[in-house]
């Protein structure tokens, strides 16, 4: 019985996928059995289409392999030790993994071996809500009482969470970033409690398996709320160092469509310093560092500012970059510096939405052919130049940049160094 509040027609709608019969049929044999489980199950039940389909099955993976080839599928073992092949229908891939059993884990690596039973192989998975499956026949399977606690908005380890977090410290984070986005309310206290207990076991984590587990955390619907629980049982801090600013990261989430690297930096980046401990602590990449770099650049410069007009905006766009103006100034509305006048806020999203970058309208060459010698006296033209367009707002057109050319001569003195 599907509980009220979940989508009764999902699990029909889910085997009715295209390509989903097709793998249900190639792995149909006497005596084995195949089933959808996991995130896949979980999303058809709250009406949603999950992005990837899986399937759990009795065969081994040679099995599966010779089952798939035999249907005139394409099979390829792209995780054979582990059990793992990947079914290609119509150009779309589906994972299909032997059932396993641990025989022992270190918090971070797991032995296994291949099991049949569907029970024990449950009992692996991190949370009642993920331990859902799906059988050929429409029949739902819900070994620890997820689809309870799915309609209810309720997170729960499957079984005892100590041994859970032990068999995979990385499940900690799983939970927020988990309960951030099916859950309501409080997060479950029990869970929590082990969590705080094992904290660390986070240590043990590559900063890799946390930046991604972060990331993902911050853009879900409750990631606010979440973070809060991680920020008050110092759990945060363990990760990320430094301070934290909540209602910062509030404010850049109410941008349902900012990335999570923006929600990062409004909630961890102060200073330049941040960002470069964020860089190290978290592996992030060249262009994750970089946006968090040009974000506290202009924090900095923004907050040095008592109000911003119009007449700034051009120019702040083209020293800063306009969505990250706009990015920071979104995280820190309603704070005491800067203010920002309405038509400049405006004006910022029309140059955001056109992706314009402005840029001074003359260069080297300009000079040269004016009768400047190359060498310093361009650049102190130039630089002369910029500074003047900067003050005035960054103009455009020939007799604006014909003025700006006649002020670089000016300093450069003709070619006179």
């Amino acid at each position: 019985m599907i509980p009220a509040g979940l989508d009764a027609d999902g699990p029909k709608r889910l085997l009715d996928r295209p390509g989903v019969a097709t793998c249900l049929a190639a792995l149909k044999a006497e005596g084995e059995e195949t089933r959808l489980v996991g995130g896949c199950v979980r999303d058809a039940l709250l009406g949603q289409d999950a992005a990837d389909i899986d399937f759990a099955t009795t065969h081994p993976p040679a099995g599966t392999m010779a089952r798939a080839k035999a249907a005139g599928l394409k099979a390829v073992p792209t995780g054979f030790e582990h059990g793992t092949v990947t079914l290609v229908v119509d150009g779309a891939p589906f994972e299909v993994t032997t059932l396993r059993e641990d025989i022992e884990t270190d918090g971070r690596h797991a032995v296994v071996r291949f099991g049949r039973d569907f029970a024990r192989d449950a009992e692996r998975r991190d949370f009642t809500i993920n331990a859902l499956s799906l059988g050929a026949d429409g029949h739902l399977h819900d070994p620890g009482g997820g689809l309870r606690d799915l309609a209810e908005g309720r997170l729960r380890f499957i079984g005892d969470p100590a041994t859970r977090i032990r068999e995979d410290a990385l499940r900690s984070l799983r939970f927020f970033r988990f309960h951030a986005r099916f859950g309501r309310g409080e997060p479950d206290r029990p869970a929590l409690d082990v969590i705080i207990a094992a904290r660390a076991s986070l240590d043990r984590l590559s900063h890799e398996r946390v930046r991604a587990e972060l990331l993902k955390l911050l853009l879900a619907p409750r990631a606010v709320p979440a973070v809060a629980v991680m920020s008050e049982t110092g759990l945060l801090s363990r990760l990320l160092g430094g301070v934290v600013d909540l209602g910062r990261l509030a404010r850049a989430s109410a941008d349902l469509a900012s990335p999570a690297i923006a929600r990062l930096a409004a909630l961890s980046v102060q200073t330049v310093e941040d960002a470069e401990r964020l860089r190290e602590t978290l592996r992030l990449s060249k262009a994750e560092h970089a946006h968090l770099a040009a974000y506290a650049t202009a924090l900095a410069t923004l907050r040095d500012r008592a109000e911003i007009a119009v007449r700034d905006i051009r120019g702040l766009a083209a020293t800063l970059r306009s969505e990250i103006v706009a990015e920071v100034l979104r995280a820190i509305e309603g704070e005491p510096r800067p203010r920002v006048e309405a038509e400049a806020l405006a004006k910022l999203a029309d140059l955001v939405a056109s992706r314009e970058r402005p840029a001074l309208p003359l260069g080297g060459a300009d000079l040269v052919a004016r009768g400047v010698a190359p060498g310093p006296a361009v650049g102190r033209g130039l630089a002369a130049a910029r500074a003047l367009w900067l003050s005035e707002g960054c103009p455009t057109g020939e007799a604006e940049r014909e003025r700006l050319i006649a002020h670089a001569l000016g300093a450069a003195g003709r070619g006179q160094d």
